[in-house]
């Protein structure tokens, strides 16, 4: 869709059609990718660039993450063409996109997490009990969805405090990644 053409500082936005059949409740979907080095200004500005995308876009969730912590949790999807899934790092495994039963349902977390309100209401955030340390690096947005931050800096699965705090958000909202049932 756009690109910068500055090789140096290399910036792309894409995105295609996810087709009904493989997509969370089965209805068609668009999905809008973003690729930016991972640099301070980047940093400093990536909630508010996933924000506007995501509202932009009137998405129902969207993330950012850099692509070390993007791969490992990537493998988090079963099946693989190996065979079942073997998440690394303790992860837990995650259900294919079309598995999920509502598009309101992220498919997995991230660094940065978008979810628009609807996405918000259906995984159960916030709740104040128990989302005290999510609300603390969160914020609202003007259509009421929600930008939280795992971590102040970007998610690095090779420090135990970054997984640890990826692993409590996945224990936290098991409808993410389909993990529970309706």
């Amino acid at each position: 869709m756009l690109c910068n053409g500055d090789e140096d500082y290399f910036v792309t936005v894409s995105g295609w059609e996810r087709p009904a059949g493989i997509s969370s409740g089965h209805r068609p979907q668009f999905e809008v990718h973003v690729e930016m080095p991972l640099d301070a200004a980047v940093v400093a500005a990536a909630e508010d660039v996933l924000e506007g995308v995501a509202e932009g876009a009137r998405a129902f969730w969207g993330r950012a993450t850099p692509n070390g912590a993007a791969l490992d949790i990537a493998r988090q999807t079963a099946p693989t063409i190996e065979g079942p899934p073997s998440p690394p790092r303790g992860l837990p495994s995650l259900k294919l996109f079309e598995d999920i039963r509502v598009p309101e349902i992220p498919c997995h977390l991230g660094w940065l997490n978008y979810w628009s309100a609807a996405t918000a209401r259906t995984i159960g955030f916030p709740d104040p009990v128990h989302d005290a340390e999510l609300l603390s690096r969160s914020r609202r947005t003007v259509t009421g969805g929600w930008v939280v931050r795992l971590t102040d800096a970007p998610l690095d699965l090779d420090k135990p405090e970054h997984l640890d705090v990826l692993l409590r958000a996945y224990e936290r909202f098991p409808e993410i990644g389909g993990r529970s049932a309706p």
